[in-house]
């Protein structure tokens, strides 16, 4: 293996070490994140409970991935607002909000999809 190859290596490992920081932070540091991984862990037992067919769980973990990413992606632009001003201005706050808003949005439809997906499951075992 030659020189350049090992250190782009290194250097896709080192990357993959960086991201892991980054979640380690949130799931320790951010609360809206533990919120959605406890979520998600309902979710999951939730779907295996009911015996969710497999297609669903594909959407299922589309969805959490994607709720997971958001609310990464929230977290380093409001981070990244808080490195440039401590103090209050209007601009700072509507790019919070909007990265806020991002995520609502996102989980606002996934309730919906959780709804259609785990609705017929739930009439079926309550009224059955």
């Amino acid at each position: 293996m030659s020189d350049r190859n090992q250190r782009g290596f290194k250097r896709l490992l080192r990357s993959f070490v960086f991201a892991s920081h980054g979640l380690k932070h949130v799931l320790e540091r951010e609360q809206n994140m533990q919120i959605h991984l406890v979520s998600a862990i309902v979710v999951f037992a939730a779907a295996w409970w009911l015996a969710i067919p497999l297609d669903h769980w594909l959407i299922l973990l589309l969805l959490i991935a994607g709720m997971f990413s958001l609310e990464i992606m929230n977290t380093a632009i409001e981070r990244t607002v808080d490195l440039y001003t401590q103090e209050f201005h209007p601009l700072a706050k509507r790019a919070k909000d909007v990265a806020a808003a991002a995520v609502f949005v996102y989980g606002v439809f996934a309730v919906i999809i959780g709804l259609i997906i785990f609705g017929p499951p739930l009439y079926q075992l309550l009224f059955s």
